[in-house]
C-alpha cells in the first residue's frame, strides 16, 4: 500500500504501526520520526511560519475572509506518487491540510485513491483514529495495542496524582497575539495530570480570550504551548509579549510557574505523543510526585527579564 499522509500525527501513527515504508509522501511539518522528513513533501503553507504570533494571525485571517485555504497542494506529485490512501484531518483548516485542500489535486488524478480524514476531539477520539488508520491500513491488531497503552499510561498518571494535595488552576495558551487558549482534548490532558483547566472545555476548539480575562482568574500555573512551536520559540514569544499591567501579579508570574512548553511534539498534534504530553503536565504540576519518565528538553521555566 502507498499512503500519503497530510497529517503530522498521521505520520507518526503509521510510523508507529511499522508503515514507514508505505509512506510515500508527507506534509512539510512532518519531522517526527527524523526520517519521515525525508519523505517528499506534498504541502506548503501559504502564510509565513517564521513570523510574529500577530502577523500570522493576520495573515490566516486575510486568507480565511477570501475563502482561500492556507496550505497549496502539490497535485502534480501527488498524481506522479499514486497513492492508495490519503490521509488528511477536517478538525482545524488553520492546523493542516483539510479534504477541501485536496479537491482540485483529487479531480485531477485518473484513479482517485481511498481518503481518510480524521477528526479527533478528545483523547480517546485520539484513540480511536489510531484505529482507524490501523482499519485502513489492515494493521488494526498493532494499532488496537497502541491506542490502548496509551489509555493505561494516562490512567497510571492519573492513579499518581490522585494523592495530590491540591489541584493547580492552570491557563493554557494556544497562542498569545492574540490570546487563544487551548481546546480539544488539552483540557482533559490538564485534569489527567492534575490540573484544573480555568478556561478550555474538553472536546470543543480553542477560542481567544483577552489578556484581563487571564489577570481576573489570577491562574497558578501558565503553560505557554502556542500550536506548532517548541520550547525556545514559545519562550522567546513570551517574553517579547506586551501584557498589561497586572500580569506580573500573577500566582503563576510571581512564584515562577509560567513554563513553556514543546507543543509541536507533545501538545497540538492528534497523536502518540499526548501521552508523553500528560506526563509533562503532570511533573509541572506535581514536581513532588514521582512522576513517569518525562522527556527530555520538553519544557523550560520561562523566567522574567
Amino acid at each position: 500500500m502507498r499512503i500519503a499522509s497530510l497529517l503530522p500525527s498521521a505520520t507518526e501513527i503509521l510510523y508507529a504501526l511499522g508503515l514507514g515504508d508505505s509512506v510515500v509522501g508527507v506534509t512539510h511539518e512532518c519531522d517526527f520520526p527524523p526520517e519521515a522528513a525525508k519523505k517528499p513533501p506534498l504541502i506548503r503553507p501559504r502564510v509565513d511560519p517564521s513570523a510574529a504570533p500577530a502577523e500570522i494571525d493576520r495573515q490566516v485571517r486575510e486568507l480565511m475572509s477570501r475563502g482561500e485555504s492556507i496550505y497549496a497542494v502539490d497535485d502534480a506529485l501527488l498524481r506522479s506518487l499514486a497513492p492508495d490512501l490519503i490521509i488528511t484531518q477536517d478538525l482545524c483548516h488553520v492546523c493542516a491540510a483539510s479534504p477541501d485542500d485536496l479537491g482540485t489535486a483529487l479531480a485531477r488524478m485518473q484513479s482517485p485513491p481511498d481518503v481518510l480524514s480524521l477528526h479527533p476531539q478528545t483523547l480517546a477520539g485520539v484513540w480511536d483514529d489510531i484505529r482507524e488508520i490501523g482499519k485502513a491500513t489492515r494493521r488494526l491488531a498493532e494499532a488496537d495495542r497502541l491506542a490502548t497503552e496509551l489509555a493505561r499510561r494516562i490512567a497510571k498518571i492519573e492513579a499518581l496524582v490522585e494523592g495530590a494535595a491540591s489541584r493547580p488552576r492552570v491557563a493554557c495558551l494556544e497562542w498569545l497575539d492574540p490570546i487563544y487558549v487551548g481546546g480539544h482534548w488539552v483540557p482533559e490532558m490538564v485534569a489527567s495530570a492534575g490540573g484544573v483547566d480555568l478556561f478550555g472545555r474538553v472536546g470543543t476548539p480553542s477560542f481567544r480570550i483577552t489578556p484581563q480575562q487571564v489577570i481576573d482568574v489570577q491562574p497558578e500555573i501558565i503553560v505557554v504551548m502556542q500550536c506548532g512551536y517548541g520550547v525556545a520559540r514559545n519562550s522567546e514569544e513570551y517574553r517579547r509579549t506586551n501584557f498589561p499591567s497586572g500580569w506580573d501579579d500573577l500566582p503563576a508570574v510571581r512564584s515562577k510557574r509560567v513554563f513553556a512548553v514543546d507543543a509541536n511534539s507533545y501538545f497540538s498534534r492528534s497523536g502518540p505523543r499526548l501521552a508523553d504530553g500528560v506526563a509533562i503536565l503532570a511533573h509541572l504540576f506535581h514536581p513532588e510526585l514521582a512522576a513517569p519518565d518525562v522527556p527530555a528538553k520538553a519544557f523550560g521555566v520561562i523566567e522574567a527579564d
